[in-house]
């Protein structure tokens, strides 16, 4: 079981010019608002201004690679570019093999985006076999793990300024 996240960081960023967008789907609420509140947090941490922290919905995890791609290109049509967006989903398998189209089909268009965007798109969506899992991955259980939330926001900021 994997309870440390990322793990050390590996220098010190200053993520105080960055703009991060975070699109986050709205299927199973409680734990996308801890994911949300977790990366916010971190992108805090890491000296982004809230100001320059943007939040948006899509109506679910399907809709997050389309849904980046138009966040990312409105945001540089306003003259106001993101150097990172974070798309925060959660699938949770059920009964039937919809889990499975989800999570191949948003995680191939996710990675792809990267390249197309010229920008890092992290992968925020949990994929879960239960519920319980998803809590635990979002923090919401207390001593089981811990909020992947701040990874990605970590990731984000690094992946922003790393290579340049």
């Amino acid at each position: 079981m994997a309870v440390g996240g990322l793990g050390q960081v590996d220098q010190t960023y200053d993520g105080s010019k960055l703009r991060v967008g975070i699109l986050h789907a709205r299927w199973n609420s409680k734990i996308i608002e801890a994911l949300v509140a977790g990366a916010k947090a971190k992108l805090l941490q890491f000296g982004v201004a809230e100001e320059n922290i943007i939040i948006e919905t899509v109506p679910g995890s399907f809709e997050l690679p389309y849904g980046s791609k138009l966040f990312v290109d409105k945001y540089k049509r306003l003259g106001k570019p993101l150097d990172a967006v974070i798309p925060i989903g959660v699938l949770i398998k059920g009964s039937t093999m919809h889990f499975e189209y989800i999570c191949d089909s948003v995680t191939h268009q996710l990675m792809k985006l990267n390249f197309e965007l010229g920008l890092p798109v992290i992968f925020g969506v949990l994929t879960c076999l239960t519920d319980e899992q998803a809590e635990a991955r979002a923090g919401l259980i207390e001593g089981k793990m811990h909020n992947h939330g701040e990874d990605w926001g970590a990731a984000a900021v690094e992946m922003a300024l790393k290579f340049n």
